[in-house]
């Protein structure tokens, strides 16, 4: 059923492409350019006179494309390097954007030397969205919404996968979770600000994957780069990362002078728990209700981001016992079982 749908999907995209450029949508040379964890597909088009495009086919019935638009606007709108949308269609779930290529930050991750150099980059240019992009019209990245993500964790990780509890310490972490994220400066959040989502194209860094955007905690995109699925940056590596963010944000107004270093490597290290606990969760949810392959073997790298984040802060020793104790053995049994 699956394959029929993307099968009429494809004609029906043919067919409005075609449309928008006078063409035969049958003869248009169109191919799979990328999947997404979401119910996105990309497809590269080829066009006679002009550059080639990517076309997002994004369901209605599955996604609302109604946020990439506005943010793509208003971003590109600011001097933020996102793609030119050339053609939307909101009620059929279509857009056709400007090509970035094939070559995400990831895959420029080849060794030391170029990794910190792309890691650098990057964080250039968070701090240039950080300063330009609106807030306004964003959703609140608010207590409901963090605790609904930090939920995604016992509901999907431990129950349905594990078949575990939580640990008495959930509610009073979770709690202090989310205190720790609404006590920081607000900016534009990407909210996904991880070198897959970075684009190197004409030489510079492009912004994509940003319709879940939010107004939220000045921490995350920061953490969402140095706690993410591609690198686990050494103590020292970190910290040393962490404390030039902390000192260029007290340099151009983003965060008061007043905050110290202990008090915003306090602030990030809880921001990174907060999303490795969210994407252990989305991972069990994106393997076990969507059939989508290849995020279980990624599960212990964000167990070893969040024990990295606890590790510093005494008042987290008892989730990060348990996490030794209980989760991480749950967790290597099952993925044993599944041959991962």
């Amino acid at each position: 059923m699956a394959d029929a749908r993307q099968t009429d999907r494809l004609a029906a995209l043919r067919r409005w492409a075609g449309a928008r450029h006078a063409a035969d949508g049958e003869r248009l040379r169109i191919e799979l350019a990328a999947g997404d964890a979401s119910f996105r597909r990309y497809y590269r088009l080829w066009l006679d006179d002009e550059p080639t495009r990517i076309v997002m086919d994004a369901p209605p019935d599955k996604e609302d494309s109604r946020p990439f638009v506005a943010v793509a606007e208003a971003w590109r709108e600011a001097g933020l390097p996102v793609p030119a949308l050339h053609h939307a269609d909101l009620d059929s779930g279509f857009l056709e954007l400007e090509d970035l290529g094939d070559t995400p930050l990831h895959l420029c991750l080849v060794d030391a030397a170029s990794s910190d150099e792309a890691y650098r980059e990057a964080l250039t240019l968070l701090a240039t969205l950080q300063r330009r992009a609106p807030r306004a019209g964003l959703p609140a990245y608010d207590a409901a919404l963090l605790g609904r993500e930090l939920d995604l964790f016992p509901d999907w990780c431990l129950e349905r996968l594990l078949g575990i509890a939580p640990p008495p310490c959930w509610q009073s972490t979770r709690a202090r979770l989310i205190e720790s994220a609404l006590d920081q400066p607000r900016v534009a959040v990407h909210r996904d600000f991880d070198a897959m989502n970075l684009m190197r194209h004409a030489d510079r860094l492009w912004l994509i994957d940003f319709q879940d955007a939010v107004d939220g905690p000045l921490s995350y995109d920061l953490v969402s780069l140095l706690r993410g699925r591609y690198r686990r940056f050494d103590e020292l590596d970190y910290a040393a990362r962490i404390e030039a963010f902390r000192r260029e944000a007290i340099a151009d107004g983003r965060l008061a002078e007043g905050v110290g270093t202990t008090t915003f490597r306090y602030h990030a290290d809880l921001m990174a728990a907060q999303r490795s606990l969210k994407v252990l969760g989305i991972f069990c949810r994106l393997t076990l209700r969507d059939a989508k392959s290849g995020y279980l073997e990624r599960l212990p790298l964000f167990l070893d981001h969040l024990r990295d984040s606890l590790a510093p802060w005494p008042a987290f020793g008892e989730l990060s016992a348990w996490l030794d104790n209980d989760f991480a053995p749950a967790l290597n049994r099952e993925l044993a079982r599944r041959a991962l």
